[in-house]
């Protein structure tokens, strides 16, 4: 289970999270939406011992990260696998040298576990037979499939995207929607999704929370938030704009 309790951050003057609580269930896919710039992405970078919150703390399977060592916290990253808003694949690696990295960091595997480990990974995200390629080769869903392929290579316990969709046209965007359950239904793994994308939110989502103004405004299944009476939440999901909250900086 993962646990925000109470979450400040600030950069400078510019306070992003003021008391962000949430809790994600084990097994379940928690999507986080809001605007731009509201710290959605900050809040999870919390998790993996990224950021260090200024007050509040973050507990990860009975474990406070901002206490934890550098030792405990490579450990606990080892669980959890992240997917990156542009994949943040290396150009200069090839394919299964991207997948492949993380398992050769942690040295408990041997080359031919690796590499088959490396096979595995990309079969489910319905890439076979491209170890060889560069990331140059692939277009830009492939390349989003790959970086989901390196974070479950690992065999993790959670599973972070950020943005996974963003960029991605219509029907590339349902892909890697359907990859995401498919990492629930066949992993068991626990996940937590930034987007701004509402479709792929109601797609791959236990549960929704909307974080505004640094805290979470409301959270509930999908149900519960598409018949939200919130005046903000409901705005946001139906993407109405409204010129008050665009002059106020919203």
């Amino acid at each position: 289970m993962i646990r925000l309790i109470d979450v400040y951050k600030a950069f400078g003057e510019k306070e992003v999270l003021k008391g962000f609580t949430l809790d994600v269930n084990e097994g379940e896919t928690m999507v986080i939406i809001g605007y731009s710039g509201t710290g959605k992405s900050v809040a999870i970078k919390h998790i993996v011992g990224l950021l260090e919150p200024d007050k509040g703390t973050v507990w990860v399977d009975g474990l406070e990260v901002p206490k934890l060592t550098r030792a405990e916290l490579f450990e606990l990253r080892s669980k959890i696998g992240y997917v990156f808003q542009f994949a943040a694949l290396f150009d200069s690696m090839t394919i299964g040298d991207n997948v492949a990295m993380g398992l050769r960091k942690e040295g408990k595997m041997s080359e031919p576990d690796i590499q088959a480990r490396v096979s595995e990974a990309l079969e489910l995200v319905d890439l076979p037979n491209v170890e060889t390629k560069m990331p140059a080769e692939l277009s830009g869903g492939m390349r989003k499939r790959v970086g989901i392929a390196r974070a479950i290579a690992r065999r993790p316990k959670y599973i972070l995207y950020d943005e996974p969709t963003t960029g991605l046209d219509p029907v590339t965007s349902a892909v890697i929607d359907q990859l995401m359950v498919r990492m629930r239904e066949k992993l068991g793994v626990t996940s937590i999704v930034i987007t701004h994308d509402m479709r792929s939110a109601y797609t791959v989502g236990s549960r929704i929370a909307m974080l505004f103004e640094g805290t979470v405004r409301q959270v509930g299944t999908v149900d519960e938030i598409q018949h939200t009476r919130d005046p903000i939440v409901r705005q946001f999901i139906e993407g109405k704009a409204d010129l008050e909250l665009v002059e106020a900086g919203v």
